[in-house]
């Protein structure tokens, strides 16, 4: 399985995975051309993709979901209540969606798919779980708060990309409204590093692989990242860092 984060945070989402022949494309918050552009650096023609997953309504995951479809063809997947709520919202998408229900599993290709609610301010918000038979990734962005059930399904993962989106010294100092502070602290945010590290510390065991992404511009930094992992986790502890604006090189579970 390769897994390629195209861009990750709040100015734009979209991740590639593939396995075994079938490619997929997961959110649609950058534009189809640097989708294209980025996946050319590593070999790969966006117009072989099979299929974009929508993980929730918000902009920076969906803002060009119509460019995706429209120009590259790229059949589009998402639940129903996303695909309204995106639609209520102003965002030009396709009516011919295909979709899956949250906390449900399902195949695609040679792929078995978990889509597992989030508790993130979403209509109707998911991470997910891809399955090839031989390894098992999470995508696992927005979560809001470490949800009951999310422990147990990191256990069963072999890879993941997860958010370690905020340090709680910077938010409680930063510029933020103290009303956009409370929400990124709810179980309707975001999980910070400490809670990342903690989650990866007691649940990630069968970790091979860890991708950390979603990491605030305002309320964090790469050194601070890493240092809380390294404190939680030991300093041997690895990962790769999601960018901001630009691709990841890819990563092999």
């Amino acid at each position: 399985m390769r897994v390629i984060p195209l861009q990750s945070g709040s100015g734009g989402n979209c991740i590639y995975l593939e396995s075994g022949g079938t490619q997929l494309l997961f959110d649609a918050g950058i534009s189809g051309i640097q989708a294209q552009n980025r996946l050319l650096e590593y070999g790969v023609d966006i117009r072989t993709v099979n299929a974009l997953f929508i993980t929730h309504d918000h902009r920076d995951h969906t803002q060009n979901i119509n460019a995706f479809h429209r120009k590259y063809r790229i059949p589009l997947w998402m639940t129903m209540r996303t695909h309204e709520t995106i639609k209520w919202k102003g965002i030009r998408v396709p009516e011919n969606v295909n979709y899956f229900t949250s906390n449900s599993k399902f195949r695609f290709e040679n792929l078995a798919i978990e889509a597992i609610a989030t508790t993130h301010d979403a209509a109707d918000g998911v991470c997910f779980v891809v399955d090839d038979g031989r390894c098992r990734f999470g995508i696992c962005t927005d979560l809001g708060c470490v949800f009951p059930g999310l422990p147990t399904m990191l256990e069963t993962l072999d890879g993941v990309l997860i958010e370690s989106n905020y340090d709680p010294e910077m938010l409680e100092n930063g510029f933020y409204p103290e009303a956009l502070k409370e929400r990124i602290r709810s179980s309707a945010g975001h999980i910070s590093n400490y809670e990342c590290a903690t989650l990866i510390a007691e649940h990630g065991k069968r970790l091979k692989k860890i991708i950390l992404g979603h990491i605030s511009q305002e309320n964090n930094t790469e050194k601070r990242v890493i240092a809380t992992h390294r404190k939680i986790l030991g300093r041997d502890f690895e990962c790769t860092l999601a960018h901001y604006y630009t691709s990841t090189d890819p990563v092999e579970i």
